[in-house]
């Protein structure tokens, strides 16, 4: 940048970083929480500087004589000792967000009609809905023509209770797609929230407003091991459920088997009067349900300080679970396939035995050489063996 003589080039590159591409900034202006005019100085020179760059000095002059909008540049006279009095422009005064888009040029004249298109059939629902889209800037100028439109029809339809305990995606909805509602989630709730009085806050956001159910989330596999389990699950030899739908549908067995990995569950022999739930990794607040607290319940996962920690947690929902090959012994005839685990977990794991614990720092501070033994790694007639004997009450 010039240290004199700022050139309407030179200003066009400061108020286009300082204001127009300054997100928080634009916002404040177009909403009138920062105050118009804008004052930028033009660093006028003094006398030594315009005499070392006479040309640059007239060029300067000029420059702003010929600026399109001339009541926005402020003039002095200044008396130079060697060039006499001169009419130097010294500011650009800028009164408006609209006096802002013209001197920026065409491509903000252009941007701005670009919001006008967008803005203009939402806001005709409600001028108040103007601070909000405001707000929301860089989601508007995502919006398409069309979508501004389909948003103009979509807020008078959305109207409370309107989900009557569906999906999102399932709202009746007139000429609009639901995968609109799901895309602009965030602009539409804070939409509706101006144009209903705060109500959509109060209810705790859009889905209670709506009386929609939340999206499933949360996944896990689920495997019957035995005939009897797999009749009372509709003959399904496999199946995937969210973690809020097995909280409150007890599984038709005597025994459950929790499995942290996806291959380590699938890998499972059959076993009688058992399902197993697996893959479900860190996943564990699922377990914290009532219908679990009368099943016999064991943990298996992988043998590193995230699977001691992921033990733990799943021991805090059912303190009565049984902890399966995640001890010495295992680690003991599978030495040879430790790996080195990346990042160890960072915390004191809680709810561990001593001799978990134990385990968990020997396992921290590589004692047995490496510092996992994954699921996968362990023989098969080990594991066999070790299930067996959970299943026989040995455990």
């Amino acid at each position: 940048m010039r240290t004199w003589g700022l050139l309407p080039e030179d200003v066009r590159a400061l108020l286009r970083q300082q204001e127009w591409d300054h997100p928080r900034r634009l916002r404040d202006r177009l909403l009138g929480v920062r105050a118009f005019p804008i004052r930028r100085s033009l660093k006028p020179p003094t006398g030594a500087q315009a005499l070392q760059n006479l040309p640059h000095f007239h060029h300067y002059i000029q420059a702003w004589r010929d600026w399109p909008h001339a009541d926005q540049v402020i003039w002095e006279a200044k008396q130079y000792r060697q060039l006499d009095e001169q009419r130097i422009p010294v500011t650009l005064e800028l009164p408006s967000i609209q006096s802002l888009i013209e001197s920026l040029g065409p491509d903000a004249v252009a941007r701005s009609r670009q919001w006008e298109m967008r803005l203009s059939p939402i806001v005709a629902l409600d001028q108040r809905l103007y601070s909000v889209l405001v707000c929301h800037l860089s989601t508007v100028e995502q919006l398409s023509p069309d979508d501004a439109s389909l948003m103009a029809s979509l807020l008078p339809q959305l109207q409370p209770g309107l989900g009557q305990g569906r999906y999102l995606r399932a709202l009746p909805l007139h000429g609009v797609d639901t995968k609109f509602v799901e895309t602009y989630r965030n602009l539409i709730t804070d939409l509706l929230d101006v144009l209903h009085a705060g109500d959509i806050t109060a209810r705790g956001g859009l889905l209670p407003w709506l009386d929609c159910c939340e999206n499933p989330k949360g996944w896990l596999w689920v495997r019957p091991l035995c005939a009897e389990a797999q009749a009372q699950l509709g003959g399904m030899p496999l199946l995937q459920l969210p973690h809020d739908v097995l909280r409150t549908h007890p599984m038709p067995a005597d025994q459950l088997l929790v499995v942290e990995n996806i291959q380590a569950g699938l890998s499972l022999p059959a076993l009688p009067h058992t399902i197993a739930i697996f893959g479900g990794g860190r996943n564990t607040a699922w377990m914290d349900t009532d219908w679990l607290n009368q099943t016999r319940i064991a943990y298996w996962g992988d043998l590193d300080t995230w699977g001691l920690a992921i033990l733990g947690e799943a021991r805090g929902c059912q303190p009565h679970l049984t902890a399966l090959m995640m001890d010495h012994e295992t680690l003991r005839q599978h030495r040879q396939r430790m790996v080195t685990e990346p990042e160890p977990f960072p915390h004191e794991p809680q709810h561990l035995t001593a001799l978990e614990r134990k385990l968990f720092d020997d396992l921290r501070n590589r004692v047995h050489g490496g510092s996992r033994l994954e699921q996968e790694r362990l023989s098969p007639d080990y594991v066999h063996a070790c299930l067996h004997r959970w299943i026989g009450g040995q455990s």
